[in-house]
């Protein structure tokens, strides 16, 4: 079974009902996609093949209870993507009709509201639009609050959650997402398993003995990738170690490749703080402990 937007539930449906339910990789069959003659016959017969064969290329899939969780924590962007949207919506309307405001408190409850109450700076045409998306951000608000509580307080995830905010730079969003899309983070390998799914590793492409690296990879979790390069830019604020691998890294010349390194950092402490199913304790702490 390739991997489709409906594969959660058909994989939950079959899977009381077969004795082994595989989900295949949908980038590592692009060889059936690229056939001059396809059909379902076509394809299912070659997936048969790769499959008797032991080359089925398998998609992990987590359990019904993380997905749905997942589920809660994606919609939560979207909310967040529209309080964005209709705060621009807010500044645009003022600078079309000229109204001259602080950027820095123009979604505070009290400068909006003596803003409001200005008659000759705001026109009357826009108040009714300006107080309908100010609404509009609250309720938001209020609903995101919620998502994240009830996610926070969720006995399957709460003491992870816990845990993975002893790393340094990690606040509650960063856990949550990194709980919720690296699922079990026993099935990494390796820590570079782990970077390279979180999309903060370069593609490489090698042709005898030429090895190029190119920019960042497209094939990763765009969830995890994007909250830990959010994370990363306050981190080495908070942790003076994260602060030296931003430094290092910045000599060479890149900003951005040193967020890309403290991420990266912040990928290893999550891992061995999940593995290990302990407190993070940075190496200076231990080394005091020792002594």
């Amino acid at each position: 079974m390739e991997a489709t937007i409906f594969t959660g539930w058909i994989y939950d449906h079959l899977l009381p009902h077969a004795a082994q339910v595989k989900v295949a990789h949908p980038v590592m069959l692009r060889a059936i996609a690229a056939a001059k003659k396809k059909n379902d016959r076509i394809d299912a017969g070659k997936i048969a093949d790769c499959l008797r064969c032991d080359f089925l290329p398998e998609c992990h899939m987590v359990s019904t209870e993380i997905r749905d969780r997942r589920r809660t924590l994606r919609y939560r962007h979207l909310l967040v993507h529209q309080i964005v949207q209709m705060k621009n919506r807010i500044s645009g309307l003022l600078m079309e009709t000229g109204v001259s405001h602080n950027k820095q408190k123009l979604h505070k409850v009290g400068y909006f509201r003596e803003l409001l109450s200005n008659k000759d700076e705001v026109h009357e045409s826009i108040r009714p639009l300006l107080r309908l998306s100010r609404e509009t951000i609250v309720r938001l608000q209020k609903t995101e609050y919620a998502l994240v509580s009830s996610l926070q307080r969720d006995p399957l995830l709460a003491e992870r959650i816990k845990r993975l905010r002893t790393v340094p730079g990690v606040g509650p969003i960063t856990a949550l997402t990194w709980a919720l899309e690296i699922g079990d983070v026993t099935r990494f390998r390796s820590i570079k398993q782990a970077i390279s799914y979180c999309g903060l590793s370069s593609d490489e492409k090698s042709s005898a003995h030429k090895v190029m690296r190119t920019p960042l990879s497209k094939q990763r979790n765009k969830h995890i990738q994007r909250a830990l390069v959010e994370a990363a830019k306050l981190a080495p604020r908070q942790d003076h170690q994260l602060a030296v691998v931003y430094e290092k890294e910045k000599e060479k010349g890149h900003a951005n490749r040193a967020t890309l390194a403290v991420a990266r950092k912040m990928v290893a402490y999550l891992v061995a703080v999940d593995r290990a199913k302990r407190d993070f304790v940075a190496k200076e702490d231990l080394n005091q402990a020792i002594a």
